[in-house]
């Protein structure tokens, strides 16, 4: 009885505890608490192909901390840009010890985001941000139940509405209200996607229960699926620099609770028409340092190698974390089975 009521009460808090719609903003003090070990009580650091480097526990006095959809480092690897699926827009940079271990945020503020018609507070419906990217002079976002990515000046995002909308190719009547638009990424200009913008859906599926995506422009421009197995929705994803998709999943049910994985797809597979697949790379499950993690990035760090930072959402419940990992992509073509 125990567990079935704690399983129960997860999902009403994977559901969302309501929304937190307020136009209040600025300047935002963050607390991190540091995790040293990914799986508690063990120096283990390996797991599939990542390498553990360190995380943080993030909290803070100001109510509006929560709800991380999706993150994006600027090319200082350290300056980034968050969107809450309560609309709103959180940027900071990260802070490092003497290790070069995450250490905490500071520079942090929390902003009101505005819609095309310069309103601020414009309710979950309308302002529920779940996928970000930098491209060029705009950040792009998707969003959910109002199905659409919006592309926001850059500078000038935190106080200005979206200057233009890219069509998103997928019929709006096929996509779900709160299972759409979750993951937005740039491909690198240098792959046959020629810099695109593409998108992934959470759980809007075809007839053949594949997840619904989108080249959104660019020379290959058009629809394709990505399989969907195991019960992982998409989350959030990133393209590494040779062209290849990682794609964050994840998954809560009664029988395996809260799990995470990400799926590396073949830069090349992307094209109209296809069904993509990957291999698993990672994955983990509640007896490791997750929570509801929703937002990927990626950067090469001074030593050449590639980093992963995760986020998760907490949906403002005092019940889950908001929380930033770190990793190292480690043996690129090691493969972690499913």
């Amino acid at each position: 009885m125990k567990r079935l009521c704690r399983a129960t009460m997860l999902v009403m808090l994977l559901a969302g505890c309501g929304s937190m719609n307020t136009s209040e903003g600025g300047p935002a003090e963050i607390h991190g608490t540091a995790i040293s070990a990914f799986k508690p009580g063990s120096e283990q650091t390996r797991f599939g192909a990542l390498e553990f480097l360190g995380g943080l526990e993030l909290s803070s006095s100001n109510a509006l901390l929560g709800a991380l959809s999706a993150i994006r480092f600027r090319p200082d690897e350290r300056h980034f840009i968050s969107v809450l699926d309560t609309g709103h827009w959180l940027t900071g940079a990260i802070e490092r010890d003497e290790d070069g271990r995450l250490k905490g945020i500071t520079d942090a503020r929390i902003m009101p985001m505005i819609d095309r018609f310069g309103e601020t507070d414009a309710g979950k419906g309308a302002m529920d941000a779940e996928g970000l990217a930098l491209r060029g002079n705009h950040v792009l976002v998707s969003y959910e139940q109002n199905h659409r990515v919006d592309a926001y000046p850059d500078p000038g995002f935190e106080t200005s509405p979206p200057d233009g909308s890219i069509p998103i190719l997928i019929p709006r009547r096929q996509l779900r209200a709160n299972r759409s638009l979750e993951a937005l990424m740039i491909a690198p200009q240098s792959s046959p996607l020629a810099g695109a913008a593409v998108i992934v859906a959470e759980r809007s599926l075809d007839d053949q229960g594949n997840m619904l995506a989108a080249i959104l422009d660019g020379p290959l421009k058009g629809r394709f699926t990505v399989r969907h197995d195991d019960d992982f929705d998409a989350s959030d994803g990133v393209f590494l620099p040779d062209g290849d998709l990682l794609l964050l999943e994840r998954r809560f049910d009664l029988a395996h609770g809260i799990g995470v994985r990400i799926r590396r797809i073949a830069g090349g597979d992307i094209k109209p028409g296809a069904v993509v697949d990957g291999n698993v790379i990672f994955q983990a499950g509640s007896n490791l340092q997750i929570d509801n993690m929703e937002g990927l990035d990626a950067f090469r760090a001074a030593d050449g190698t590639i980093h992963l930072i995760m986020v998760s959402d907490d949906n403002h419940s005092i019940l889950q974390r908001s929380l930033m990992l770190e990793f190292r992509l480690r043996d690129e073509n090691l493969v972690s089975q499913k």
